[in-house]
């Protein structure tokens, strides 16, 4: 574990991930006890006790500078003790007021109030919000565009008299569970921009249930159903009521990868165009950026790499619903994406094959695709668990194998600055093991 050499100011509440839905705009500037405007979260549940507390490791949401990572002067942590015993994925709201945090441990959901940087407060109440037990574990949430609801996908949940699985309400506002809604297997959800509809996706299935949001808690079943497609696991709206559905094929027990458009208003998927694998995706204007890992023996056929198995990432320009590119990256379930403001592509995977280069470095789970079609897989090994691009700089954070690396996309290397004694040349160490990463204002 790395440690940070800078000051720590705890906020310690007294009270017990990958996405949101929606356009983000800027939190509020007031009431921030770190004093911060320009922050990024990181979940961490096993930050060291701090003065007073001895013997003691903490789950905590620690609090970086974004606008000078590489001098920062002061460290803020959000105290989840009580709360989230074991903080991990994350999911921001897309007006920014909340950030949920999800810890296996328990498998509860903390609702942190950004602005306050504590645990939020029932609406029009100063009790604290109690964390949301769910069913089973998940990987997937997603919050409502005004942070009044949330999603999480449960593929376990039990339902009486059918297969196990179900998407789970959050009232954000008063607490509690609102409703549990039976989806077999579902696994991962995304909420469209308006908040009217949210995707679903079950495991081994060929078909993408569709909830209307409006419809929850009325004798009207909210969910529908699309068929026509093959193992889908990830969507993208392009607006409210269109979007582009990841099939992933072969990875996932199905026959063929693809990506799907779909309207939600048809039964069908409207058209298919293949890609060699897709589990995960990022829209930038009218280019599609696909990535999964084809099966098979030839996978890295054409490299240098000494691995024996690769990822793909497919270009797609949607206008003409065409296969632009491709490239090899590392392999994996990829399910992490960030695009930096010069248009440096991060991706991030799990349960990826970390090769040993001769020279004594490893590569791992993290690839970079740059504007000239190269690809760089940097010399870090383990998981990708989350990947933010800071806004308005040359600057994506990268949290792997549990710790932070904070990448320079002008070279697509390690960030340094020489001489920042303070601050690891570049680099915030921080004590623990980190998961997740977000940008919150």
């Amino acid at each position: 574990m790395k440690r940070i050499l800078v000051s720590i100011f705890v906020l310690i509440a007294a009270s017990v991930t990958i996405i949101s839905c929606g356009s983000s705009s800027s939190s509020t500037k007031t009431h921030k006890p770190s004093g911060l405007t320009f922050r990024v979260f990181i979940s961490n549940p096993l930050f060291p006790g701090t003065t007073g507390v001895t013997g003691a490791n903490l789950p905590v949401l620690n609090i970086v500078n974004a606008a000078i990572d590489q001098d920062v002067l002061s460290t803020f942590v959000v105290s989840l003790a009580g709360d989230s015993s074991q903080p991990g994925l994350m999911a921001l709201a897309p007006n920014l007021k909340y950030t949920l945090v999800y810890s296996q441990n328990g498998n509860t959901v903390t609702v942190v109030d950004n602005s306050a940087e504590a645990v939020a407060t029932a609406a029009g109440s100063s009790s604290f919000l109690p964390p949301f037990t769910l069913p089973g574990f998940t990987e997937s949430i997603a919050v409502s565009p005004f942070a009044t609801q949330a999603y999480a996908a449960v593929p376990t949940a039990p339902v009486a008299g059918e297969a196990p699985g179900a998407v789970e309400v959050l009232n954000l506002q008063n607490g509690g569970i609102a409703a549990s809604i039976p989806v077999p297997g579902a696994h991962f959800v995304v909420c469209a921009p308006d908040g009217n509809h949210v995707l679903v996706f079950g495991d081994n299935s060929d078909t993408v249930t569709v909830i209307t949001t409006i419809l929850i808690g009325t004798p009207t079943d909210p969910r529908s159903y699309i068929t026509g497609f093959d193992r889908p696991v990830w969507g993208i709206f392009t607006n409210s009521s269109t979007a582009f559905v990841m099939n992933c094929g072969p990875q996932c027990g199905g026959k063929a990868a693809g990506v799907s458009v779909v309207d939600l208003g048809a039964a069908t998927a409207a058209s298919t165009i293949p890609v060699s694998a897709a589990t995960y995706g990022l829209l930038s204007g009218s280019t599609l950026y696909v990535a999964g890992t084809p099966l098979g023996t030839n996978t890295c056929t054409g490299t240098k790499t000494a691995a024996t198995s690769c990822g793909r990432l497919s270009v797609i320009d949607t206008n003409a619903m065409t296969v632009t590119s491709s490239a090899v990256i590392a392999d994996g379930y990829h399910d992490r994406m960030q695009i930096s403001q010069n248009g440096q592509l991060y991706v991030g995977s799990h349960s990826c094959t970390n090769i040993n280069i001769p020279g004594g470095e490893v590569r791992g789970c993290l690839s970079v695709f740059n504007t000239n079609s190269v690809v760089v897989i940097p010399p870090a090994n383990g998981d990708v668990t989350g990947i933010q691009q800071i806004r308005g700089r040359d600057v994506v954070y990268v949290v792997q194998n549990g710790a932070l690396a904070i990448y320079d996309t002008d070279t697509n290397q390690l960030q340094v600055t020489p001489g920042d004694v303070l601050n690891n040349n570049g680099q915030v160490d921080i004590v623990g093991q980190l998961y997740d990463v977000k940008l919150v204002d």
